[in-house]
This record gives structure tokens, sequence and C-alpha cells, in this order.
């Protein structure tokens, strides 16, 4: 029988986190020879984006909601001096912007006006309900959505980098914030545009993501890791 584990895993990039839940169930199953077993996450993770994503199996399914409801940490990319309509790497640049004129102490202000709790407007192209539709797929297909604002709240800022038009922050936020929206915010209060160009999830409540298990390392552990002896 299957042990009831939580694993933190460093999904890779271009993964969504269904494959990281199936390459992870297929993996158990190899190593123990149980076919069925409940698993699930702890909170998606987009397929651009990397880093910490908490996998729940067996019992351990059962707290997937409270883990999810946790403060998380991500390593936010950022490039300043453009917009896109999926504000990320998934859609093409539709404007540009000047950033010449923004320096690191106008950053960290602005920064400093971002924190705390706030309606979030979510990307048109999320996973939001609209409609009965996902509001990525109307997007895709052209249509204007309207996407309602969520209540979040922004705990921590920090300039990790700063190198124009590029710059990296760390985030500490409230569950159901989307950095897409943080970095298209930013970049509209600077006056130049910005778009999120990458993401790593550093920390999810307890759980960091040095402590986290590669693909190659999941792929190392022995089979009675994940079986009752």
């Amino acid at each position: 029988m299957v042990k009831d584990l939580i694993l933190p895993f460093d999904k890779p990039y271009g993964w969504s986190s269904f494959d990281a839940i199936r390459y992870i169930q297929r993996a158990i199953q190899r190593k123990t020879g149980e076919k069925k077993f409940k698993i699930g996450h702890a909170g998606t993770l987009d397929p651009l984006a990397t880093g910490l994503l908490v996998i729940c199996v067996g019992k351990a399914t059962r707290r997937a909601e409270l883990l999810q409801a946790e403060e998380k940490e991500y390593l936010a990319h950022i490039c300043l001096g453009a917009v896109t309509p999926s504000c990320d790497l998934e859609t093409e640049v539709s404007q540009a912007g000047d950033f010449r004129r923004v320096t690191r102490e106008r950053v960290e202000r602005q920064l400093q006006d971002m924190l705390g709790e706030q309606l979030q407007m979510p990307p048109q192209f999320s996973a939001k309900q609209v409609g009965g539709q996902r509001a990525y797929a109307l997007a895709r297909k052209g249509v204007d959505v309207d996407v309602k604002p969520c209540l979040v709240s922004i705990r921590s800022l920090e300039v990790h980098d700063f190198d124009l038009p590029y710059l990296s922050v760390f985030v500490r936020c409230s569950k159901g914030t989307y950095i897409r929206s943080f970095a298209r915010d930013l970049g509209h209060a600077l006056g130049c545009g910005a778009y999120l160009c990458g993401l790593r999830r550093t920390a999810s409540g307890r759980f960091d993501i040095q402590d986290s298990l590669s693909v190659e390392q999941l792929d190392q552990l022995p089979p009675d890791y994940f079986s009752m002896l």
C-alpha cells in the first residue's frame, strides 16, 4: 500500500501541474506496483513557471485545501518597457514603453505602495470561470473577458536584481495572488509597462524550494520510500 505523503516537488519549465501529478503518479506505480491511490497538489503552478509544487499522496490529499490556503513566495522576473495581452510570455508584445528613466530607487518606492490587502484584477488569460468557461479559453479566441477583481494580500516585496529592462523581485503573498497581474500593475505604476518573463515559486507555507525533489531525485528514490512496510 502506498504511504500517505506530502512531496515538495520542483516542477520543471513547460510542465503543467497535471503533468507533474501524472509523472509522479506513474513513478510511484512503477516503484510500488500499486495502481490506484489518491494524488493531488496544493496550489497550481503555470506551465511557464518553475519551482515548488506541493504534491499530496494518499490520505494526505485531505490536507491539500489547507496547504493551498497558506502564503506563497515567488521570485518574479519582470521585463519593463513592454506589455503583452497575457501579462507573460504566452502572447507577443502588443505595446512598448520607455523604461530608460526607471531607477532602482523608484522601483523600491513603488513596491512599498503595493504592499497590503488589495483588490487585484486577474489577467484575462487566467483560469477564472467566466460564464461557465475558463477565461483563458475565451481570451485565446479574441473575446474580451469580463473578469472580476479578487481580494489578495501582498505581504512583502524585495528587489533581487535590477538590470534594465529586467527586474527580479521576491514576492510573498496570499493564496490567489496573480504574479502576472503584479508585474502588469507595477509596469503601469512606473509608466512604462511590464510583463512577467519568468517565475519561480520558492516557498509555500512551511515548504521551501531547497527541500523539494527534482525529477532526477524523484526517480532515484527507493520503492520503500513510497510503500507501507
